[in-house]
């Protein structure tokens, strides 16, 4: 296997991990719940997967996609009501198999291509990884905030022997 199939695939296998995630822990809340608001600094959980969606579309999408660049990140986060947290998940999951579909589609000329998003010049891996980073960052942030509001393991990892030592 090609280095590059390798990437592609352990991209989309955490970006599918972190989605699963949110799933399991977003079950514990309900929609009034998922767009609460801890206090005025944080972002309630639906804002937080509306701006998974913008920034996953503004660098893989739209950049590695090749398509315009339509995100308006200030409303990501000044929204304090909207869908019901089934519909964000489902259009969340939505914008993750899309880029997955365009990452799966580059080439590795594109991938080494440097860019400009949102400021930055980036190849297309360093994208890549920002996205993957960015995306997991937030799926703690979110499962943190509901094992505290809830008090509840959410059993990401059940079946897996996590005490496994290395051979």
């Amino acid at each position: 296997m090609k280095w590059i199939q390798s990437f592609k695939e352990n991209t989309k296998y955490r970006m599918q991990e972190s989605v699963g995630m949110i799933e399991k822990s977003l079950v514990h809340f309900t929609d009034e719940e998922t767009w609460q608001k801890p206090n005025s600094e944080l972002n309630s959980m639906a804002n937080l997967l509306l701006h998974l969606s913008g920034n996953i579309r503004q660098y893989i999408i739209s950049s590695l996609g090749e398509v315009p660049d339509s995100r308006a990140r200030d409303l990501e986060f000044s929204q304090d009501q909207g869908e019901t947290k089934e519909v964000l998940i489902n259009e969340f999951k939505a914008t993750v198999d899309e880029a997955i579909n365009v990452i799966e589609n580059c080439s590795e000329v594109q991938l080494l291509q440097k860019r400009e998003v949102q400021g930055f010049e980036l190849d297309g891996l360093g994208i890549i990884l920002h996205v993957v980073e960015h995306l997991s960052y937030h799926t703690g942030q979110i499962a943190f905030w509901i094992k505290y509001c809830k008090e509840k393991d959410l059993n990401f990892f059940d079946g897996h022997d996590l005490n496994t030592l290395n051979p």
